[in-house]
C-alpha cells in the first residue's frame, strides 16, 4: 500500500492495462491505493483470524473487509465508533471494506425476518433482536469508518426458483437506491452497488444495468459461491461483466479458491474476498505453488521439507512439514497460525503474480504455468 493516506483525497479507480478482459489498475482511497487485482483478507469481526494485522499488510494485502452485522451485535458500532473508528481498533491503518450484513440474511436464514423495509436478525450469541435496514447498514458502516460501504441486499442461496430469484434482485435494486441516499459522501471513500440474479442471466443483465446507472463508486457480483458448479458462477460473471462500468472497480464477493480468483481475473474482475485461506488453515489445509496439502495425512508425519523452500512466507519456508503435521494433529493453536500466514501469503502472492503478468501481457501463459504447477501435485 502506498503511503499517501490523505482523508481528502478523492475515490477513483485508475486504469494501468489489459490482457484480455482482465485488468490491471489501482484503487486510490483516502487511506492508501489498492493495487488491482486484488485479495482481501477476511476481518469479519475486527480481526483476520489467526493473525496479526501486522502480518496482513507484510504480505502484501492493501485492503482488508469487515462484516457489519457480526460487529453490530458484538461489540456494538457506536462502542467501535467511541474507541476511534475500526481502524484504530484492529490496528489496521489502510483500506477497509466493509460488508453490508446481505450475506448474513441467507446465511442465518433460520434466525431473521425479511420484508420491504429491512432485516430483523435474532443474533447468534445471546438472542437479542437487531434491526438492519439499507439506512441502518449504511448507518452502521459509517460508525466503523469504511471506506468502501457495500449497499444492503438479499443474498439467496442456489439453486432456488427464477422466482425467488427475481424478487431478491427487485428487493436489492430498491435497496441500493435507498442505500446511496442514506450514504453519506466523503472524500476517499466509496459506496458500492451488488448485482444480483442468481444464475439466470436476463436478471444478472438487467441488475447490472440498473446499478451501472446510479452513482456507485464501484459495482459488486454477489449471490456467487453460494451452492452452484464454478461454471455457472464464471458463466454469471462473463454475463454481467459487459455491462459493468470500465472505470469502476468491479467486486467478485465471497470467492473463493485459487482457481476461481484466476478465472475471474480472466473475466475482468478486480477485487476478491473470502474465507477460505484462514478457515483451511485452521483445518490443516495449505495452499501452495504445488496445489493443496492436507498436513492432517499420515504422509507427512516424519517428511523434513518445507511446504516450499523457494516462498517468502517464512511459516512455509522454514517448518518442516512433519512439525506442521505434529501441530495439526495435536490441535495446537501454533499450527493454525503458521498455516493461515501460509495460505494469505499464497494468496498475495498468486494476486501479485497476475498483475504483473497482466501488465506484461503474459496472461495465458502465467495461468499455464500456475495450474501445471498445482497439477503436478508436488505439494502433497
Amino acid at each position: 500500500m502506498t503511503a499517501d493516506t490523505r482523508q481528502d483525497l478523492p475515490f477513483r479507480y485508475e486504469h494501468l492495462g489489459q490482457d484480455g478482459a482482465a485488468r490491471t489498475g489501482l484503487i486510490h482511497t483516502g487511506r492508501g491505493t489498492i493495487r488491482t487485482p486484488a485479495f482481501m483478507p477476511v476481518g469479519t469481526a475486527g480481526t483476520v483470524k489467526a493473525m496479526y494485522m501486522g502480518q496482513v499488510r507484510e504480505l502484501g494485502a492493501d485492503i482488508v473487509l469487515g462484516n457489519t452485522y457480526h460487529l453490530m451485535v458484538r461489540p456494538g458500532a457506536e462502542r467501535v465508533a467511541e474507541l476511534g473508528g475500526l481502524h484504530r481498533f484492529s490496528t489496521w491503518s489502510g483500506p477497509m471494506l466493509t460488508d453490508s450484513g446481505g450475506f448474513q440474511v441467507m446465511s442465518l436464514a433460520k434466525l431473521r425476518k425479511l420484508d420491504e423495509t429491512g432485516v430483523t436478525f435474532q443474533s447468534h450469541i445471546d438472542g437479542s433482536k437487531h434491526a438492519l435496514t439499507p439506512e441502518r447498514s449504511m448507518e452502521i458502516q459509517a460508525l466503523l469508518g469504511s471506506d468502501i460501504q457495500m449497499q444492503l441486499d438479499e443474498c439467496v442461496r442456489l439453486p432456488a426458483p427464477d422466482a425467488e430469484v427475481e424478487r431478491a434482485m427487485l428487493l436489492s435494486l430498491r435497496w441500493a437506491e435507498r442505500s446511496l441516499k442514506a450514504f453519506e459522501a466523503k472524500p476517499g471513500r466509496a459506496c458500492f452497488g451488488i448485482v444480483q440474479g442468481g444464475t439466470v442471466a436476463a436478471l444478472r443483465v438487467e441488475s447490472a444495468k440498473q446499478l451501472a446507472a446510479m452513482p456507485f463508486g464501484g459495482i459488486a457480483i454477489g449471490g456467487l459461491a453460494v451452492g452452484e458448479p464454478q461454471a455457472d458462477m464464471l458463466a454469471a460473471i462473463e454475463t454481467v461483466e459487459p455491462h459493468l462500468p470500465a472505470d469502476k472497480p468491479r467486486y467478485l464477493m465471497g470467492v473463493g479458491t485459487p482457481d476461481d480468483l484466476v478465472e475471474a481475473v480472466r473475466r475482468g474482475v478486480d477485487m476478491f474476498d473470502c474465507v477460505m485461506p484462514t478457515r483451511a488453515g485452521r483445518h490443516g489445509l495449505a495452499y501452495t505453488r504445488f496445489g493443496k496439502v492436507n498436513l492432517r495425512n499420515a504422509r507427512h508425519a516424519a517428511d523434513p521439507r518445507p511446504l516450499d523452500e523457494a516462498s517468502d512466507c517464512p511459516a512455509a519456508r522454514d517448518y518442516s512439514r512433519a512439525y506442521l503435521h505434529h501441530l495439526v494433529k495435536s490441535d495446537e493453536i501454533l499450527g493454525m497460525m503458521l498455516l493461515t500466514w501460509v495460505n494469505l501469503s499464497y494468496y498475495q502472492s498468486l494476486m501479485a503474480g497476475l498483475r504483473a503478468a497482466i501488465a506484461a501481457r503474459r496472461l495465458d501463459d502465467v495461468v499455464a504455468e500456475t495450474k501445471a504447477g498445482w497439477d503436478r501435485g508436488l505439494g502433497d
